[in-house]
């Protein structure tokens, strides 16, 4: 997820009617709506110029949002084993099938002018392998909370991914507590669906289903419910 990746005027309203709703519970979220307002750095360039970026230099990955792009951030030690772990449970689930799991390295294809690199990608189309450097058909995205990215999870990329043609699975994790939240395609409805502790989470893009504390395998949380720190 990008660092200093600031609201665009649809992210900017969505912000706006969240904080009005948030405030109340969570004060942080007008600081936090301020911070995002005050670290844009934008560079414009072309997604010609984009793809070049990223291939001079290899050790960054960039989010391309309309004309900039976007360096992203590195996470904690948690961020990361959660991000592994998921990619780890998806690639045994879905190993013989068609379908392919991605880390972050790949980015993905939103549209002409967007391109994200979320957490982990699960593509079955055939033409997404090989040589390609973006994923055009994702089925799933996976995006790991952390805190300066949440808010756009939530909201402006969760825009983004509903309106993808072939997504039909968003998975967002919570990397503070065990908790897994999940937005699946129904026809043509979106239906959102919330899992804690060690429930069983099934995947109905891919016909798959995991325990929900398998992806949190070695991750260690200061104050971790006593039933998740025996099974861990």
């Amino acid at each position: 997820m990008p660092v200093g990746f600031v609201p665009t005027s649809e992210l900017s309203q969505a912000v706006r009617d969240l904080s009005k709703v948030s405030e109340v519970a969570d004060p942080t979220y007008k600081e936090r709506d301020e911070w995002f307002m005050a670290i844009e750095h934008p560079q414009s360039m072309t997604v010609e110029e984009y793809f070049q970026l990223e291939e001079n230099d290899p050790d960054t990955r960039y989010e391309y949002i309309d004309g900039h792009v976007y360096a992203m951030a590195g996470g904690t030690a948690n961020h990361d084993t959660i991000k592994s772990n998921m990619q780890r449970i998806l690639w045994s689930l879905l190993r013989g099938s068609p379908c392919r799991a991605y880390s972050s390295d790949m980015k993905v294809f939103i549209s002409e002018t967007r391109y994200f690199h979320p957490d982990v990608i699960v593509t079955c189309d055939a033409r997404d392998r090989g040589t390609v450097q973006a994923i055009q058909f994702p089925r799933l995205v996976v995006e790991v909370l952390s805190p300066s990215t949440e808010l756009t999870d939530r909201t402006w990329k969760l825009k983004n991914y509903r309106s993808h043609p072939t997504i039909e699975e968003y998975m967002l994790i919570d990397a503070k507590a065990p908790k897994i939240e999940i937005y699946h395609k129904e026809q043509n409805k979106w239906i959102y669906d919330a899992f804690e502790k060690n429930e069983e989470i099934m995947l109905n893009s891919l016909s798959v289903h995991f325990s929900l504390i398998d992806a949190y395998i070695d991750v260690e949380f200061a104050d971790a419910p006593e039933e998740f720190r025996e099974q861990n």
